[in-house]
């Protein structure tokens, strides 16, 4: 549960970075929130087939 709060947290600091005009930080920002999502959905099939 920890990488999905993280990957939140991520998404809305990219947003609030956005929406002040921090492009940089916004663009990698998303870019973390999008790995951590893709890791925590790889997991959660993991958990579940396994």
């Amino acid at each position: 549960m920890a990488i999905l709060s993280l990957a939140i947290a991520f998404a809305v600091l990219a947003i609030v970075a956005g929406v002040l005009g921090a492009g940089g930080i916004a663009g990698m920002s998303m870019n973390i929130a999008k790995w951590l999502i893709i890791v925590f959905l790889v997991l959660a099939v993991l958990s579940y087939v396994v």
